[in-house]
């Protein structure tokens, strides 16, 4: 099994493949999209079973995400919504609004998964069906209300997971395919300007020398992950990569031999390190940027490079 670079290598000639270019690297399919050639997957022929498959695991993919308790079964949507209709506290009315969120988001699987079974039987659903409309009304207040839903880490929210449902529910899937590409150059894009950033914030610390070789190595590892999906038996090369490229970026201690002050700025550092580490796993795993959080982690960045200049001017 090859794992090949996401990244396109810089062109000879100038010429940049355009965005939907379909190649053949290394022995692994890929399409270009914005600077990266990413694995690549045949749309399915059942579009219906597609559709309703993708529902299925989009739906669960948010609660995978975000924040605990909001997985509300779509047969408590009456009780969430009075619950948030009552509420008159800021921080609970939230809370409640993810509660709803999760419960309009499982009624609308719910009710896609019922409205398949009946086509398979042959019972045709129109798209002015009242069950296709109360599926639509669904997906559309649960991404309306998804937006004050944070990410389980806390540090911000993921609204647009809470779109993809309504996407596949209005798109033909091979155009839903294609939106995916996208945001994975956008989640690789992001990869690659957190390692980045790691790489000079740490590029003149003592007793870091070791590493740069950890952060482009979970960086490669990271976009690899974000591009597989679970049943492509690639995973089986990828996800061990990735598991412990991030254990040896995590076990990463600055060299010895260091002074007192340099010890206390190699300290911070390393946790530093591991905010890095966690930040990357986060976008690899959503396959979305998250730019709040990463603005946060580059702020941090910057002050401790100025701290540990200073030190180094002592």
């Amino acid at each position: 099994m090859v794992m090949v670079e996401p990244r396109a290598p810089e062109p000879n000639n100038g010429d940049v493949p355009s965005n939907g270019t379909v190649g053949d690297i290394a022995g692994k399919p890929c399409v270009f999209y914005d600077g990266y050639w990413i694995r690549r997957y045949d749309v399915p022929k059942d579009e219906g079973a597609a559709r309703r498959e993708l529902i299925d695991q989009l739906t669960k993919r948010v609660f995978h995400h975000t924040e605990p308790g909001i997985n509300t079964p779509g047969y408590n949507l009456p009780e969430a919504r009075r619950a948030y209709e009552a509420e008159n506290d800021p921080q609970r009315k939230r809370v409640n609004a993810a509660m709803l969120a999760g419960a309009l988001l499982n009624r609308g699987s719910d009710i896609f998964t019922m409205i398949f079974e009946l086509n398979r039987r042959g019972i045709e659903i129109t798209p002015g069906n009242e069950l296709m409309l109360e599926c639509e009304s669904c997906f559309l207040e649960a991404f309306d209300l998804g937006k004050q839903v944070k990410h389980y880490s806390g540090e911000e929210g993921l609204d647009e997971l809470w779109g993809e449902p309504l996407k596949v529910f209005y798109m033909p899937v091979n155009e839903f395919y294609e939106s995916r590409y996208i945001k994975i150059a956008l989640t690789m894009s992001a990869i690659d300007l957190i390692a980045e950033h790691m790489l000079t914030t740490f590029a003149d610390v003592p007793g870091f020398a070791r590493l740069a070789n950890l952060i482009e190595d979970y960086g490669r590892a990271a976009k690899l992950e974000s591009e597989t999906i679970k049943t492509d038996p690639a995973i089986f090369q990828v996800w061990p990569h990735f598991v412990v490229a991030g254990d040896e970026l995590w076990a990463f201690e600055a060299d010895r031999g260091l002074t007192d002050e340099q010890r206390r700025m190699a300290e911070q550092g390393v946790r530093l390190a591991r905010e890095g580490k966690r930040l990357i796993e986060w976008i690899a795993f959503a396959r979305v940027p998250m730019p709040k959080t990463t603005e946060n982690y580059f702020q941090r960045c910057s002050a401790f490079r100025r701290a540990a200049a200073a030190v180094r001017a002592a």
